[in-house]
């Protein structure tokens, strides 16, 4: 079997819009979200499939959570796998035979994170060599000094300024050719802390972020720039503004809640983390069922971000507690056991009726990606988009590489 390659090239618009015909004829699998409704719109068209989800536990459901593809399920889940993988691969971009940035450069970095930016930096093959990098949104700049160990000259953007001088000290005390600057890129004046000589690279760059950086150094004329997005639904307005031509035509209409779905999958969180996230979740989903008859309304009502201190008051309180926080009258007593144990039994439901659901968090993140990658296309640069790190080290490990040059090497 050949071992898939980045997409460049006509693959780009050719994968793009298979995975548009495949979003938007399943819509009513990814769309709905099981945590807000207790019965889903698909469920009465697949009775077989959804009766199987909800008899499975809880450890069932996290047991599938990262490869649902794997799952034997009723159908018309493998149809829909099969098809979730096919279009979601994208290739490893091929890595450099060039020196990695000395260990001493990973002082002050989480393990994690150095990892990280130690893909990126193998995965950064250009026609040209880059004569002064960017690192935009650069938090204390490790990802730009890790491809700046060589000498070449640095600028690290970043709005924090506590951030700013913790990384030019750094940068300092590793006697690098390091600007570290206060800036907010969201602010009218970036552009012009961007200059054509300027390679950008940005590791996890949230939402609006990483988008004003493709606008931006595009618009200055940067030659080449590397970008790992994150985050889609860190945006400013309700729905999803396309960048491509190809996705402004398309009649998939993104929500910012949407946008969420490829944020859903979970490698990193620790057992502790997850255990306090089952427990909200269960809890919130408790109330769920309280509030609906609180308020004689058979709808989800919308709770906020609530402390992780709320998980040590006892159930009733917080029951009676998130009442009032959402100015509904004072619960009267009842078996709260009992309540608390169906947020539970729900909680379990939701995790496996998200598993049909969960088939596309690659797709549409590629179908995301892919129209960032037809928006350079169209700004004149040859772009390379695959994975620069296994997905155990951060399920966003897709890499943009556009460059400007009349042919590219791939690997």
């Amino acid at each position: 079997m050949p071992v898939p390659l980045p997409l460049s090239g006509p693959r780009l618009l050719e994968r793009f819009r298979a995975l548009d015909d495949f979003l938007l004829e399943h819509q009513a699998f990814w769309r709905p979200r099981p945590f807000n409704l207790p019965r889903l719109p698909w469920e009465e068209r697949h009775p077989e499939l959804a009766a199987w989800l909800r008899r499975r536990s809880l450890e069932d459901a996290e047991a599938a959570h990262n490869h649902p593809e794997r799952l034997d399920a009723p159908a018309p889940f493998a149809m829909l796998a099969a098809a979730s993988l096919a279009l979601g691969e994208t290739g490893e971009l091929p890595a450099t035979a060039e020196d990695a940035a000395p260990e001493r450069f990973a002082v002050d970095v989480p393990g994690r994170k150095w990892q990280q930016i130690r893909h990126f930096a193998s995965r950064l093959r250009f026609a040209s060599q880059p004569r002064h990098w960017l690192d935009w949104c650069a938090g204390k700049g490790h990802l730009g000094r890790a491809l700046a160990h060589d000498g070449t000259p640095l600028t690290c953007l970043e709005h924090d300024v506590e951030l700013v001088a913790s990384g030019q000290a750094l940068s300092d005390r590793l006697e690098l050719a390091a600007r570290h600057r206060l800036q907010d890129v969201l602010a009218d004046d970036a552009a012009a802390r961007l200059d054509a000589s300027h390679t950008p690279v940005a590791l996890h760059a949230c939402g609006e972020l990483h988008t004003r950086l493709l606008q931006l150094a595009s618009a200055v004329g940067c030659r080449q720039l590397a970008v790992a997005p994150c985050c889609y639904n860190r945006i400013d307005s309700a729905d999803y503004r396309p960048l491509s031509d190809a996705a402004r035509a398309s009649r998939l209409q993104l929500s910012r809640d949407d946008l969420r779905l490829p944020l859903s999958e979970t490698v990193t969180a620790s057992a502790r983390a997850r255990r306090q996230r089952d427990q909200s979740m269960a809890r919130r989903l408790a109330f769920d069922l309280l509030q609906r008859e609180l308020r004689g309304v058979d709808a989800y009502l919308p709770t906020p971000s609530l402390p992780v201190a709320w998980l040590q008051k006892d159930f009733a309180d917080y029951c009676r507690d998130l009442a009032a926080l959402k100015d509904l009258p004072v619960p009267a007593a009842r078996d709260w056991q009992a309540l608390e144990a169906r947020g539970w039994q729900r909680l379990a439901e939701v995790r496996n009726l998200e598993l049909p659901r969960a088939l596309f968090r690659r797709p549409l993140e590629l179908w995301l990606l892919l129209d960032r990658a037809l928006y350079l296309e169209e700004q004149g640069y040859q772009v390379r988009l695959g994975r620069f790190c296994p997905t155990q080290l951060t399920p966003r490990n897709h890499l943009l590489l556009a460059e400007r040059v009349t042919h590219i090497t791939c690997g």
